[in-house]
Formats: structure tokens, C-alpha cells, sequence
């Protein structure tokens, strides 16, 4: 089994400097540290693996495999997916307060892969920064299971319930239920942090981009990457929210454990087909980086010294040790230098970052206050079904599972026509058309509500939460179906991007920034609406009240809608005056070419 950054048998492949600290190796090995052999390892065989992470039973097929990715993508919306139902249901939190907990705990699911990514490139290399993440994962979800066992203590039962509308009886959460849960959700946070981010990169890690034909395929792969993980999503989105609504929480809990411990008994299985990187140096990222701090101040200092003397007085006079030591201090210095380098090559993609964030708070709604918007609506399908209001959400994996194959093989070959790049569009592009997406969708979303609380109205129905608002959900599922869309071009886009874009040894770090747009768009999304709804509140009516029917949803929508314009402006400033690293990023974007 693997160990160390990415393979036990490492050290025959590392090139020594004089300091005795390991200089990375370019060239992939297999699972005992021999050079890999590109018929025996890496190519479409073993990336299904990993793909698969995302949503695999345990009787996947060996031979096509499906384990890691989509089993995670299972897991980790199986949790949040229909979460706020959860929080204003049995642990009976207000509309707003959810929303900010959910928004609060996104955040801290996307951004800590900055710091799995960061131990996974320096230290433990991705193979086994999953193999950890994954057993971290099974605890968590274990544990959230196990929370919505606890007792509710001894306490007398409410006749009204919880954010109940009367007749049922229910208990609320004793303290030690509530402090159980959290727990166990922000471990599912910590898990994805180390799991997310090292997942896609060992996907691609195992095309040779130096390599015609698995140069393409590495590029397909992450179009096909998403394909799979939205696949499991849907699937995700509409058994297991109905599992929690109609059966029991704690199953709906339990069935992404058992599907994520089977997944990593699946993904072991590839690990003799797998390539692995050397992507560490025996140093800590921390020393490294103060090791770049300190050349950074160096040559500030040196920059004030007078030159040195004439080259004949110093050689005459500098006996041969000292010339031995300033080569080894110039060695120092190019190792420095690189360091310096690979930051400046992070620093670069900030402007993209920043003005992707507005992006992320809208996404952040599709989860919150568009499922609670459903749930007021008429959710019956004939005379027996009643669709779970989370389950609206698999409309957008729905529509990125069909979309995806046409955007692959219909939109890019007709767009290489005109622009003459073989991926139809930049990476930019991709991910400014998927922005415009959005924007349409908040306006579709907010012109949705506008009309929900008009038909309230007119039926005299706002004073009864209760009560469902005589209007259909299909409303609702255009702006699902918008956001899907705009996912396949901008959610796929920032992937290749940060993962193409960053220095080549930080490519774990680069997809971690990817998802860390989404969690400081999480925190921004909960201080919007804390914000708001303290405001609002206090002049005698909130946007997001726990009757949504005397909520203003249509303005907080609008709100976004507008700030989503004001971010495109800013992006499409930004991605024209972009320069990419190579030349070669512009002809490997998103396509099997």
C-alpha cells in the first residue's frame, strides 16, 4: 500500500541536494515505487476508480470500477442536501438561523481543503490523504446517525411541536443531542476537507499530459468527472431525501455511511493500477514557506549592500571553504526563488477568485431557501405521491447529466468552427457563460416568489404556514434546471482552471482554492441573510420569517441578482487581461478533442 507522499517506495526516485532535502520527482511511479509502465497503470481504468468514489454500491463491477467521488458526492449531499429540513424540523431552529448554521458549515467544508490540499502536495500525497479522509468520513456520518438516536431527556413533550403547525407531538432536542450532531457535522466538514480536493487530482494525475492522446482524455475527464458525481447526486437527491422525510433520519444518515465504507473498500482495490507523484519535500509546508519569507527579506537587505569588490581582489582573497559555502548558499537561493515563484503563481489567480464569489452565494441558495420555498407549494403528483421539497434539487444534477454530453460533443465542436480552439472556448469563457446562467436563474427565482406570495394572498391562505400555497411545483424548476446549466460550464470551468493554472507541484492547493470560492461564498451568503434578517426584523417584518408567506424571499433574491451583475462586470474585466501559464491551457479545456 502506498505511503509516505504518494508511494512507501519513494526514496530509489529521489535526487538528493546538498542539504539532504528530497527534490521531486516528475516521473509517476505504481504502488511499489517503480517507474510506472503506462500499459499497466494510470489511463480511463484507473480514474473510474476514483470517479466512482463519488456514488458506488458495493457491488460495483472491479472491471469498470466506481468507488470514490460519486460515493463522497452521495455522502456529502445525503447530509446537506435536505439539512435544513433537518434543523427546522427535529432540532427546531427559525428559517434564518438554519440558513446561517447550513451557510456556516458550507464555508467550512469548502475551505478546509485549502488546508487538506496543502498537507496532501507537502506531506502525505493524495493516495493516502484519501485513504485518512475516507475512515474520518465513515466516523462522522456514523455519528450523525447514531445523534438522531439520543434521548431528548426527560423533559414534557410540546403539544404544538417544534416548528410544528399543531396536533403532533413533538420532543424538542435535549443539549446533548444538538451538541452531538454539530459535532458530527463538522467532522464530515473536516473529512471533505482532506477528501475533496486530492480526489480529482489523483483522477487526473493518472493521464500523462505529456502524452497526445492521454493528454486529451485528461482533459474529457473532467467533464466526465462531473457527469458521474451529478449522476449520484440525483440519485441522492431523490431516494435518500425521501428516506428522511417519510422513514427516519437516522437511516437517511446511515445508508451514506455504509455506501462511503463500501466505496473505500472499492477504491483499495485500484490501488495497483494507480500512478502516484512524489509532490513533497522532507520539509514541512510551514518551513518552506518561511524559508521563502526568509529569501524574500535576503534579498531586500542585499539589495541596500554596496557590490561586492572586484572579482580579482576576491579571489585572491577568499580561500576555498567560503567559495564552497556560497555555492551552497546559491543552491539555497534557487530553491528559494522556486518557492517564491510557486507563490506568485498562486497570487496571480486572486482576481479570478474574488470575482467568483457572488457565484457561490447564489449557489448556496439551491440548498436553503429554495427547498423551504418548495415546501410551501403543492408537491402532489397525482393521488399518492408527494415529491420531498429537497428532491427538487435533482433537477440540477438531472440537467448537468444531460447537458454535459451535449455540451461535449455538440456546443464544443460547433463553437471550434468559429474560434478555432480545439475546446471550443477558454476556461474563462466556460466559466463567465455559466455566471450569466446564474444571473438568469436568481431573476427567474425571484420573479417565482413574487408570484407565490401573490397567490397566497389572493387565496387568504398567508396567516397558514400549513397550508400549501395552491401552485404547482414545476414553478420552481426552472430556476433548478438554469442552475444546472451554469454549473456545466462555470463549475467545471473554475475546476480545470485552478487545477491547470497553479504551479504543477500545488495542483491539490489548486483545486482547494476552487472549492474555497463556494465556502467564503457560503459565509458570505449567512452574513447576508443574518444581516438582513436582524434589519428587517426590526422594522417589523423579516425577509426570511419562519412563515415565508410574510417573508420577502423575491427581494433577497433580487438583491443577489444584482450583485451577481456587478461581479460579472468585474469578471469579465479580469478574464480578459488574464494571461494563461502556457500556451497549452488554451487547447486543453473540457473536450475530447
Amino acid at each position: 500500500m502506498p505511503s509516505g507522499s504518494d508511494s512507501g517506495a519513494y526514496d530509489p526516485l529521489l535526487s538528493m541536494a546538498e542539504d539532504g532535502d528530497p527534490v521531486a520527482v516528475a516521473a509517476p511511479v505504481d504502488h511499489r515505487g517503480r517507474p510506472a509502465l503506462r500499459g499497466a497503470t494510470g489511463g480511463w481504468r484507473s480514474a473510474l476508480f476514483i470517479i466512482g468514489k463519488s456514488m458506488a454500491p458495493c457491488s460495483i463491477d472491479r472491471s469498470i470500477g466506481r468507488p470514490v467521488e460519486i460515493a463522497e458526492r452521495f455522502a456529502f449531499y445525503g447530509v446537506s442536501a435536505n439539512l435544513i429540513s433537518y434543523l427546522t424540523g427535529p432540532l427546531g431552529e427559525g428559517n434564518a438561523a438554519a440558513a446561517s448554521a447550513i451557510n456556516a458549515w458550507n464555508g467550512v467544508s469548502q475551505l478546509l481543503p485549502l488546508i487538506g490540499g496543502a498537507l496532501a502536495d507537502s506531506w502525505l500525497g493524495r493516495y493516502r490523504t484519501i485513504l485518512l479522509a475516507s475512515l474520518l468520513y465513515i466516523m462522522g456520518l456514523g455519528m450523525l446517525a447514531f445523534s438522531t438516536l439520543l434521548s431528548t431527556g426527560n423533559h414534557q413533550c410540546s403539544s404544538a411541536g417544534v416548528g410544528g403547525t399543531g396536533g403532533n407531538k413533538t420532543c424538542p432536542p435535549s443539549t446533548l443531542q444538538v451538541a452531538f450532531f454539530y459535532i458530527s457535522l463538522y467532522m464530515v466538514a473536516v473529512a471533505q476537507g482532506g477528501h475533496k480536493p486530492c480526489v480529482q487530482a489523483f483522477g487526473a494525475d493518472q493521464f500523462d499530459p505529456s502524452d497526445p492522446e492521454e493528454s486529451v482524455s485528461r482533459s474529457s475527464f473532467f467533464n466526465w468527472w462531473y457527469f458521474g458525481m451529478c449522476g449520484g447526486t440525483a440519485v441522492t437527491l431523490v431516494f435518500l431525501s425521501y428516506v428522511q422525510d417519510n422513514i427516519g433520519w437516522g437511516l437517511g444518515f446511515g445508508i451514506p455511511c455504509v455506501v462511503m465504507a463500501c466505496a473505500l473498500v472499492v477504491f483499495l482495490l485500484g490501488t495497483r493500477t494507480y500512478r502516484y507523484y512524489v509532490s513533497r519535500s522532507a520539509k514541512g509546508l510551514v518551513a518552506r514557506a518561511g524559508e521563502a519569507l526568509a529569501a524574500w527579506r535576503s534579498r531586500r537587505k542585499s539589495s541596500l549592500l554596496p557590490p561586492p569588490a572586484s572579482e580579482e581582489c576576491h579571489s585572491s582573497a577568499t580561500p576555498a571553504p567560503e567559495f564552497s559555502t556560497r555555492v551552497d548558499a546559491d543552491e539555497q537561493v534557487v530553491r528559494n526563488d522556486g518557492l517564491i515563484e510557486q507563490a506568485k503563481g498562486i497570487v496571480r489567480l486572486s482576481p479570478i477568485w474574488a470575482t467568483c464569489l457572488i457565484y457561490a452565494v447564489a449557489f448556496a441558495q439551491s440548498s436553503t431557501f429554495f427547498t423551504k420555498q418548495a415546501g410551501t407549494l403543492d408537491r402532489r403528483i397525482g393521488d399518492k405521491i408527494k415529491v420531498p421539497p429537497a428532491a427538487l434539487q435533482s433537477f440540477i444534477s438531472i440537467t448537468i447529466v444531460a447537458f454535459i454530453p451535449i455540451y461535449d460533443r455538440v456546443i464544443v465542436p460547433v463553437a471550434r468552427r468559429y474560434t478555432g480552439v480545439p475546446s471550443g472556448i477558454t476556461m474563462l469563457q466556460r466559466v463567465g457563460a455559466g455566471m450569466v446562467l446564474s444571473l438568469v436563474s436568481m431573476v427567474i427565482a425571484a420573479l417565482v416568489e413574487t408570484r407565490r406570495l401573490g397567490v397566497a394572498r389572493d387565496a387568504g391562505i398567508i396567516d397558514k404556514p400549513g397550508v400549501p400555497v395552491p401552485m404547482s411545483l414545476w414553478w420552481m424548476v426552472p430556476q433548478y434546471v438554469l442552475f444546472g446549466a451554469a454549473d456545466v460550464f462555470t463549475m467545471v470551468g473554475l475546476q480545470e482552471f485552478f487545477y491547470d493554472q497553479v504551479p504543477d507541484k500545488l495542483r491539490s492547493l489548486g483545486l482547494a482554492l476552487y472549492l474555497s470560492i463556494f465556502g467564503v461564498g457560503s459565509f458570505i451568503s449567512s452574513a447576508l441573510v443574518t444581516g438582513i434578517d436582524r434589519a428587517t426584523a426590526a422594522r417589523g417584518g423579516s425577509w426570511f420569517d419562519n412563515n415565508l408567506n410574510r417573508g420577502h424571499l423575491d427581494y433577497f433574491y433580487w438583491l443577489i441578482a444584482a450583485l451577481s451583475g456587478l461581479e460579472l462586470l468585474a469578471y469579465g474585466y479580469f478574464s480578459v487581461t488574464f494571461k494563461y501559464k502556457n500556451k497549452g491551457a488554451l487547447l486543453a479545456t473540457s473536450t475530447a478533442y
